[in-house]
């Protein structure tokens, strides 16, 4: 691991996706941070190609592969947006060499979750399902909001993506359910509502609703609405570019380093866990 005041050397994990592209830009645009290495899945195409060249910059000399493990023994951490299974085997990559792991990925089931965790008992791990400084103030802000009104507002979260996104709802929406629900003081599952068809019979008190939409190239729109007696409270965040989320990841990265062995989320980051 280099020394604390030398650029911190950063492993990307999902190297030719959206966001594995983002990061390579986002690495070569950040004083204090430089790309030590690029990974994909062993079968995927852009193995061997310039990490650079991928992400649009230009040959920048670090060729895309598919084990990851020799790559983080020189290196301070790792950030990935992959997919869950993959999150898993880093984690315990990342862990054994005891470097910070950022989690940009969603869609974990509650056995991964718990698998994630225990390996943050060894190395720092920063895990969030959005990375943008506006969604974790929005986040803050639906928990603030949620304490403060009655059962008699009812929540309900909408969010859409892109047309390629593979889970719903987006680990974004489920977030903002979890600040709602803390701010309720109630248990997210047991008052979850994913979808509504047919004759459901009148929304039950209490429940925070989800519904997902996929379509085009959309980046990310969430809102989060509170529909009271006369009125809605209507919180909103839309992404433009996952530059925003790039940029995010990279401050978990910088905070993370030197932090001791445990699991963190952008609100540790960006100091809202007393909002």
């Amino acid at each position: 691991m280099a020394p604390a005041n030398s650029d911190m050397r950063l492993v990307i994990a999902g190297a030719g996706g959206r966001m594995g592209r983002a990061l390579i830009h986002a690495i070569a645009a950040t004083k204090g941070v430089t790309l030590a290495g690029a990974v994909e899945a062993k079968d995927s195409a852009v193995i061997g190609r310039d990490a650079g060249d991928l992400a649009g910059l230009g040959p920048n000399g670090v060729k895309v592969a598919s084990d990851a493990a020799p790559l983080l023994q020189a290196a301070d951490g790792l950030i990935e947006f992959t997919v869950p299974a993959a999150t898993l085997a880093l984690a315990e990559l990342t862990a054994a060499a005891g470097i910070v792991h950022v989690i940009g990925t969603t869609g974990h089931s509650a056995a991964e979750e718990a698998a994630i965790a225990k390996a943050a008992s060894r190395a720092p791990i920063v895990k969030s399902g959005n990375m943008s400084l506006g969604v974790n103030l929005l986040a803050a802000l639906v928990k603030r909001v949620a304490q403060t009104l009655g059962d008699d507002y009812d929540i309900e979260i909408l969010e859409m993506h892109h047309n390629k996104k593979i889970d719903a709802p987006s680990g974004t929406a489920l977030m903002l359910g979890r600040a709602a629900a803390e701010g309720r003081g109630i248990d997210l599952p047991r008052h979850s509502v994913r979808g509504r068809d047919g004759m459901t019979g009148p929304r039950r008190s209490g429940d925070i609703g989800f519904a997902s939409l996929r379509g085009g190239t959309v980046v990310g729109d969430h809102a989060v609405t509170f529909a009271g007696p006369a009125e809605r409270i209507e919180l909103t965040h839309r992404a433009e570019d996952r530059m925003i989320f790039a940029r995010g990841a990279l401050r978990a990265a910088f905070w993370a380093r030197g932090k001791k062995p445990g699991l963190y989320t952008m609100a540790d980051v960006l100091g809202l866990k007393d909002i």
